[in-house]
């Protein structure tokens, strides 16, 4: 049986992306259904914040069992039993690796706003011209002054702490307060800058932790316990900050265990008309109908929905008719980078457990950088000085008194950064339709088919040796460069396979993030990205979302949706 339930606007998924869009579409007096394909997570009670690790069977470590459960969040840290049930069950919901391709889920309210990173930077025109200057992938369809007014009123409602550095590499945003440098840092700050003229810098990462009380939110506790969920709803996640807005409107209907299968097209208006769903606890299935329908499920899942919608009028489904669709993936290729030891400081010592560290703004191929480089675009990069821990560090003692002194002391002083480069948007790196294998309900997954190629490549020896350089420059001791290897996917910022463009037959989405194929469906995650520069990309989701909710409930009230 199908049972039918009209709204004025659809959002497909409860992460960043959908929460925002939630929040805009209520506000702006629609009545609207949040459709979640997981299960409820209620803010704070379904938390694992206030558990301390001696209270865990294993101490918050990984089993075999899990091991074997968890076969692709196993292959880095994500797997532990704090947070076990905030990430996707893989034998129910598997995909298929035509080359290897870490996917790590959650399937939400929330999604994984709830254990994202937090770190929130804006594109410049560097980013949003890139395309078009050096011929890799589409132009962008906007520039930075389209969206600079919305990162503004997506920070201004989010809360992101950081400081104003005046670079036109990493344009500065309406901040917080930042979380402050320790006393090396400090240091390293002014050390860089000398050393530099003035070209590269440290700055303070600039981090989705309120520092200031924020709508309800209680700032920062400096507990550096994100990603198990914040008791005081001092970062940004669906919970904390975009869901009780949209709740308090009275406009939101929020159902969880609801997997969109396809957006329902009418051919005649080349407009879609709604969505149907498969309950998740019942297998039965459902339709709801709606003028517009934003489709927030995270950019792959996103895309496959669009895939697997009007496959009786484009074969590739609804937004293909470009050759674009499931192209063009995207993510950051990381885990490289170098450290060292700082002396001198030995006196000082840091306090809390502060969410976020330093960040050092790309400085390749940009205005002033006068290295003759064999690759294009560049990286950036996160890390901190810290004390090492309590534990003397004393060679081939491990009883007795002089131990027991040596345990109160702190270590060392080191410094260590991890860059992240950015991945070009190449045609051949996609995913599509795996309909041989089927999930628990039996529907089609997706096969992953992307890698690195020669530019990334040729990048990843300078994201060592620059930072080598830079910390010899200032100092440090010991100097040591890393580079523990990277698989696609790892940076979990998926993006592209649905991007914005400027023309139907180069793209999926037009400026406004509208389906070329189907002007009343918009696409505002990831999966909308066109390039990913070498920036963290989820305040960019924030503030395009924002401004499609904008121009969609415009054209709406116009009617020309």
């Amino acid at each position: 049986m199908v049972q039918s339930n009209t709204y004025d606007a659809i959002v497909i998924g409860s992460g960043i992306s959908g929460g925002w869009a939630a929040k805009e579409l209520t506000e702006k007096g629609l009545k609207t259904i949040m459709l979640e394909r997981g299960r409820n997570v209620e803010h704070v009670k379904d938390y694992h914040a206030n558990k301390d690790t001696w209270e865990y069977e294993h101490r918050g470590g990984r089993t075999q069992q899990m091991e074997e459960d968890y076969p692709v969040l196993r292959r880095d840290y994500a797997l532990n039993e704090k947070n076990l049930d905030f990430w996707v069950n893989e034998k129910e919901s598997p995909y298929t690796e035509e080359k290897r391709f870490d996917w790590y889920r959650g399937y939400h309210v929330g999604g994984r706003s709830l254990m994202w990173g937090r770190q929130s930077y804006r594109f410049s025109d560097l980013d949003f011209e890139a395309n078009l200057k050096d011929g890799h992938g589409t132009d962008w369809p906007i520039r930075y002054k389209d969206i600079a007014p919305w990162y503004s009123y997506a920070e201004k409602w989010a809360g992101i702490s950081g400081n104003r550095d005046g670079l036109d590499v990493l344009p500065d945003g309406d901040f917080m307060p930042a979380m402050p440098f320790n006393a090396v840092e400090k240091d390293l700050v002014e050390r860089i800058k000398k050393n530099y003229g003035g070209k590269r810098h440290f700055i303070m990462g600039r981090t989705a932790n309120i520092t200031v009380p924020h709508h309800g939110r209680v700032n920062c506790q400096y507990q550096n316990q994100c990603w198990l969920g914040c008791n005081f709803g001092a970062y940004f996640s669906t919970q904390s900050s975009t869901l009780p807005p949209a709740m308090k409107t009275g406009n939101l209907t929020l159902r969880p265990f609801s997997i969109v299968t396809r957006i329902l097209y009418d051919k005649d208006t080349q407009k879609a008309t709604g969505v149907e769903i498969v309950d998740a606890e019942t297998g039965k299935t459902y339709e709801y109908y709606a003028k517009i329908v934003f489709v927030c499920a995270s950019a792959f899942n996103s895309t496959w929905v669009l895939m697997n919608s009007a496959t009786d009028v484009w074969e590739g489904g609804l937004g293909s008719s470009s050759g674009e669709l499931g192209h063009n993936a995207m993510d950051h290729h990381f885990r490289l980078g170098a450290g060292g030891r700082i002396e001198g400081f030995e006196d000082k010592y840091f306090y809390g457990r502060r969410p976020t560290g330093l960040y050092v703004p790309r400085f390749q191929n940009v205005p002033g950088d006068d290295k003759k480089r064999d690759y294009v675009r560049g990286f950036g990069y996160q890390g901190a000085a810290s004390r090492g821990r309590w534990s003397g560090e004393v060679a081939e003692m491990s009883v007795g008194g002089a131990w027991k002194d040596a345990m109160t002391e702190p270590g060392n002083w080191s410094v260590g950064f991890t860059a992240f480069g950015e991945i070009l948007p190449y045609h051949e790196n996609k995913i599509s339709l795996d309909k041989s294998v089927k999930d628990k309900w039996g529907l089609p997954v997706l096969k992953m088919d992307m890698e690195i190629k020669d530019n990334e490549k040729k990048m990843r020896p300078d994201m060592m040796s620059e930072m080598q350089e830079m910390l010899e420059s200032v100092g440090a001791k010991d100097v040591h460069t890393y580079d523990s290897g990277y698989g696609f996917g790892q940076g979990i910022h998926e993006m592209g396979t649905a991007r914005m463009g400027t023309d139907p037959k180069n793209s999926v989405l037009n400026k406004h993030n509208q389906v070329w194929d189907a002007k009343n469906v918009f696409v505002t995650d990831g999966a909308a990205m066109a390039s990913g520069a070498c920036v963290n990309p989820s305040l960019t989701y924030m503030a395009l979302t924002a401004r499609a909710v904008d121009y969609a409930v415009s054209e709406l009230k116009k009617g020309n949706l």
